[in-house]
């Protein structure tokens, strides 16, 4: 949902409705470089701000999602937890000092995001034996969700790496901690689900919950541009797919003419202006993903372009978060109300 497209607006919207709302920490020192034209210090007042902005608008629970990959990575966790955020979720990397930066007050939870059952044994591991702390919960993220994937392109469309089958292994592989520490991990899963058909079908799986990002992309309270809302809800499925990006992961995008150019080599390399992400091939890249992902937000597609789930082809229209909320809830309960368990046979 980065960048640009959660913010204060549409997380508080969802964390009035009951859900999580979640600010993406990512691109915030291009959105607030009027504060400074250190990229790295307008992103610490940017994530200051918008968690205070949300906070105005919401008693509910707000989170913020970090990449692991980012440059001042630490700095945005300490930032965060001093301004007492609810949940730090944590992907795009193995964040493994994450309990480091709590301090004696903190209240804030740690969500690691993970894209298989061994990344979520390992920080378990590495939290306890260290920190002596367990994830409060884990989102599993699988290879449908929009923007950077943490597969391998070949892994992508194989069925063995498939959220369905990833959720499993990764409920299998915590049981021995919630045995052993005597607490419940909770399973968020998160890729593809868009409905709440997609919602019962997953937690009938074992997910505790989910964690859904395309479907609010075409919501009033998105804090992305209609522009860029209007990208989803033009596009057809044919027009999503996986592109190579600058910061050596694949990622799903929606097609359009600056990823045409970019495929025919017409984009020239650039020199970092930022130094936003750790793993950017600056020397290679044909473009500033950072720059061309903020130019979509703002609805300037010659010069980027959208990241979107494998869904974002079924929006048709953009209402507000309470309607999206609604619909997905009425389709979940219609579902599990469908569900009869028969009496067992004499």
């Amino acid at each position: 949902m980065g960048v640009g497209v959660s913010l204060s607006g549409l997380a508080s919207a969802v964390a009035n409705e009951g859900g999580v709302g979640v600010i993406s920490s990512a691109g915030l020192g291009l959105l607030y470089k009027k504060f400074s034209s250190d990229f790295l210090e307008a992103s610490i007042y940017g994530l200051k701000e918008e968690i205070r902005l949300a906070r105005e608008k919401t008693k509910g629970i707000v989170g913020v999602n970090i990449m692991v990959a980012m440059s001042n990575f630490v700095d945005m966790v300490k930032a965060s937890i001093a301004e007492k955020i609810d949940v730090i979720f944590a992907g795009a990397g193995m964040p493994l000092e994450l309990p480091s930066y709590l301090t004696k007050d903190s209240t804030t939870k740690l969500v690691p995001i993970v894209s298989s059952a061994r990344a979520a044994r390992l920080i378990c591991e590495k939290w306890v034996s260290k920190y002596d702390y367990l994830p409060d919960a884990v989102v599993v993220e699988g290879p449908k969700a929009g923007g950077h994937l943490g597969f391998k392109p070949e892994q992508i469309e194989d069925e063995k790496y498939s959220l369905e089958n990833l959720i499993p292994e990764v409920i299998a592989e915590l049981k021995p901690f919630e045995k052993k520490y005597g607490r419940k991990i909770p399973v968020i899963a998160a890729g593809g689900i868009y409905t709440g058909e997609d919602m019962y079908n997953i937690m009938k799986l074992g997910a505790a919950g989910v964690q859904m990002g395309t479907i609010f992309v075409t919501t009033n309270e998105c804090d992305a541009s209609d522009s860029f809302k209007q990208a989803y809800i033009g596009a057809k499925q044919e027009d999503i797919g996986i592109i190579k990006s600058p910061v050596g992961m694949p990622g799903r995008a929606i097609f359009n003419e600056f990823l045409d150019k970019v495929k025919q080599g017409t984009k020239q390399p650039i020199t970092c202006p930022f130094k936003c992400i750790r793993t950017c091939e600056v020397s290679s890249s044909p473009y500033c993903i950072i720059i061309a992902l903020i130019n979509a937000v703002k609805g300037n597609f010659n010069g980027g372009y959208a990241f979107a789930g494998t869904n974002a082809f079924k929006a048709t229209t953009i209402i507000s978060v309470k309607e999206t909320m609604a619909t997905l809830l009425k389709e979940f309960k219609e579902k599990t109300n469908s569900f009869k368990i028969l009496p067992p046979q004499k």
